[in-house]
Protein backbone atom coordinates (compact mmCIF):
# COMPACT_ATOMS: atom_id res chain seq x y z
CA UNK A 1 0.00 0.00 0.00
CA UNK A 2 1.35 3.38 -0.96
CA UNK A 3 0.90 6.26 1.47
CA UNK A 4 0.41 9.70 -0.08
CA UNK A 5 0.70 12.42 2.54
CA UNK A 6 -1.31 15.47 1.55
CA UNK A 7 -0.10 18.79 2.92
CA UNK A 8 -0.91 22.43 2.55
CA UNK A 9 -4.69 22.22 2.73
CA UNK A 10 -6.43 25.39 3.92
CA UNK A 11 -8.73 25.27 6.94
CA UNK A 12 -11.80 26.40 4.96
CA UNK A 13 -13.51 23.37 3.40
CA UNK A 14 -14.20 24.71 -0.10
CA UNK A 15 -10.67 26.04 -0.45
CA UNK A 16 -9.23 22.75 0.87
CA UNK A 17 -11.21 20.73 -1.66
CA UNK A 18 -9.96 23.01 -4.44
CA UNK A 19 -6.33 22.66 -3.41
CA UNK A 20 -6.67 18.89 -3.14
CA UNK A 21 -8.11 18.66 -6.64
CA UNK A 22 -5.47 20.98 -8.10
CA UNK A 23 -2.37 19.58 -6.42
CA UNK A 24 -3.04 16.07 -5.16
CA UNK A 25 -5.74 14.31 -7.17
CA UNK A 26 -3.49 13.57 -10.15
CA UNK A 27 -0.81 12.09 -7.85
CA UNK A 28 -3.31 9.77 -6.23
CA UNK A 29 -4.78 8.72 -9.59
CA UNK A 30 -1.31 8.10 -11.04
CA UNK A 31 -0.48 5.75 -8.17
CA UNK A 32 -3.78 3.90 -8.58
CA UNK A 33 -3.36 3.66 -12.36
CA UNK A 34 0.14 2.29 -11.76
CA UNK A 35 -1.28 -0.61 -9.77
CA UNK A 36 -0.78 0.65 -6.22
CA UNK A 37 -3.38 0.58 -3.47
CA UNK A 38 -3.31 3.99 -1.79
CA UNK A 39 -3.79 5.43 1.66
CA UNK A 40 -4.27 9.19 1.47
CA UNK A 41 -3.01 10.76 4.71
CA UNK A 42 -4.44 14.20 5.48
CA UNK A 43 -4.13 16.47 8.47
CA UNK A 44 -7.01 16.37 10.93
CA UNK A 45 -9.85 18.77 10.14
CA UNK A 46 -13.16 19.79 11.60
CA UNK A 47 -16.55 18.44 10.52
CA UNK A 48 -16.87 20.95 7.65
CA UNK A 49 -14.34 18.98 5.61
CA UNK A 50 -15.87 15.54 6.10
CA UNK A 51 -18.26 15.64 3.12
CA UNK A 52 -15.75 16.52 0.43
CA UNK A 53 -13.20 14.05 1.80
CA UNK A 54 -15.79 11.26 1.83
CA UNK A 55 -16.87 12.12 -1.71
CA UNK A 56 -13.32 12.16 -3.08
CA UNK A 57 -12.27 8.83 -1.61
CA UNK A 58 -15.55 7.10 -2.54
CA UNK A 59 -15.33 8.41 -6.10
CA UNK A 60 -11.72 7.31 -6.46
CA UNK A 61 -12.58 3.84 -5.16
CA UNK A 62 -15.39 3.44 -7.71
CA UNK A 63 -13.29 4.76 -10.57
CA UNK A 64 -10.21 2.65 -9.87
CA UNK A 65 -11.68 -0.71 -8.85
CA UNK A 66 -10.12 -3.21 -8.14
CA UNK A 67 -7.43 -0.93 -6.66
CA UNK A 68 -8.12 0.10 -3.09
CA UNK A 69 -8.01 3.68 -1.85
CA UNK A 70 -8.80 5.04 1.60
CA UNK A 71 -8.24 8.37 3.30
CA UNK A 72 -7.09 8.91 6.87
CA UNK A 73 -7.13 12.15 8.84
CA UNK A 74 -4.29 12.08 11.31
CA UNK A 75 -0.58 12.57 11.65
CA UNK A 76 2.57 10.91 12.88
CA UNK A 77 2.39 7.64 14.76
CA UNK A 78 -1.42 7.69 14.77
CA UNK A 79 -1.39 6.74 11.09
CA UNK A 80 0.62 3.55 11.52
CA UNK A 81 -2.06 1.30 13.07
CA UNK A 82 -4.59 2.39 10.44
CA UNK A 83 -2.10 1.72 7.66
CA UNK A 84 -1.35 -1.73 9.10
CA UNK A 85 -5.06 -2.49 9.33
CA UNK A 86 -5.74 -1.37 5.76
CA UNK A 87 -2.83 -3.39 4.39
CA UNK A 88 -4.42 -6.53 5.84
CA UNK A 89 -8.02 -5.72 4.95
CA UNK A 90 -8.40 -6.40 1.22
CA UNK A 91 -12.13 -5.65 1.18
CA UNK A 92 -11.88 -2.14 2.63
CA UNK A 93 -11.89 0.68 0.08
CA UNK A 94 -13.51 4.07 -0.37
CA UNK A 95 -13.50 4.89 3.33
CA UNK A 96 -12.52 8.04 5.23
CA UNK A 97 -11.07 7.36 8.69
CA UNK A 98 -10.25 9.85 11.42
CA UNK A 99 -7.63 9.04 14.06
Amino acid sequence: MKRITVGGLPEEALAAAGVFHQLWLSRVESALAGGDDVMIAMSPADHTQRDWRNAVVAGLARKHTPRRVNAVAGSGAALEPVETYLAGAPGVTGQYFQT
